[in-house]
């Protein structure tokens, strides 16, 4: 039993074991944000206010009327602006969240004896405040070039200035990231039996319907703080020569529409969120098959 739990920790801690395990959360991710992507650009414009598009926000048919304004004026280039950028931070991202998470699970749960939602919570917390903490620059210049409706000039890269929001997003992350490893283990805990020699492989089908409500509850939990955080990256084009605190966000963001204002784009956020959080974590999960992890 002890020769059996030592060789899955050095298993578990091998060079080979973290590049396969990250390299199945990076494909996984890049994979999920391809396919939601015009409708995170749509998510972006009516999260930060983009003038433009203000009159499409609020409704489920103006988000597609914004779409559908974006491709008549920019075709489908229109639609993915800004998504090389994305897919630039989203490898890295996802590599570091699910690869992370990985390692913290075993540390926390060795055995499913050991694991709790409070464990699964904290998994999931911590792999996605690690992932954010190293590609969070790559995320501000992606948002930057989405939310730009004109042509580009040199205020999307103002300077040093890669750190708006970043407070906010660590916060915000915490509950995203928590409820959604949290949900996706609680829910394969209980809907897919283990036995004694540990849980079936699960179909994909199973993967999808698990990893969209785990998006749709992470995605529930933490759109205030989204929406905050959209708001100081794009601070840099509204207003180049301030650094808005997080605080003052909040209050501008209150003071204009109430605590509705925490929630606009919503319905698209779930559009967008629902599908990529069900595609990352099955493609993750059919990536470590594939690769033995």
């Amino acid at each position: 039993m002890s020769s059996n739990g030592s060789k899955s920790t050095r298993d578990n801690q091998s060079l080979s074991y973290i590049v396969r395990s990250g390299l199945a959360g990076g494909v996984a991710g890049c994979i999920a944000k391809t396919v939601v992507a015009p409708l995170d650009r749509v998510k972006i414009l009516f999260q930060a206010s983009n003038p433009d598009f203000q009159k499409y926000a609020g409704s489920w048919s103006g988000a597609y009327r914004a779409g559908h304004d974006i491709y008549v004026n920019g075709g489908l280039r229109g639609l993915f602006q800004g998504h090389s950028a994305t897919l630039l931070r989203i490898f890295p991202y996802a590599a570091i969240k699910f690869m992370a998470y990985d390692e913290v699970h075993h540390i926390l749960m060795p055995t499913q004896q050991h694991e709790t939602n409070i464990r699964r919570f904290l998994a999931g917390a911590i792999s996605g405040t690690m992932s954010v903490f190293f590609t969070y620059p790559l995320e501000v210049i992606r948002v930057r070039m989405a939310f730009q409706t004109s042509s580009p000039n040199k205020s999307i890269v103002p300077g040093l200035k890669f750190y708006r929001g970043f407070t906010v997003t660590m916060i915000g992350m915490v509950p995203y990231a928590g409820v959604s490893f949290l949900s996706w283990g609680y829910l394969r805990a209980a809907l897919l039996p283990s036995s004694k020699t540990g849980h079936k492989t699960p179909t994909p089908i199973a993967d999808l319907a698990i990893g969209a409500v785990s998006g749709a509850l992470a995605q529930t939990a933490s759109y205030p703080f989204e929406v905050v955080r959209r708001r100081m990256q794009v601070g840099g084009i509204t207003q180049p020569d301030r650094w808005l605190r997080w605080g003052e966000t909040v209050r501008a963001v209150w003071d204009s529409k109430g605590w509705r204002g925490f929630y606009v784009g919503l319905s698209i956020g779930y559009l967008k969120v629902v599908p990529m959080t069900a595609v990352s974590f099955t493609v993750w999960q059919g990536g470590k098959r594939l690769l033995g992890v």
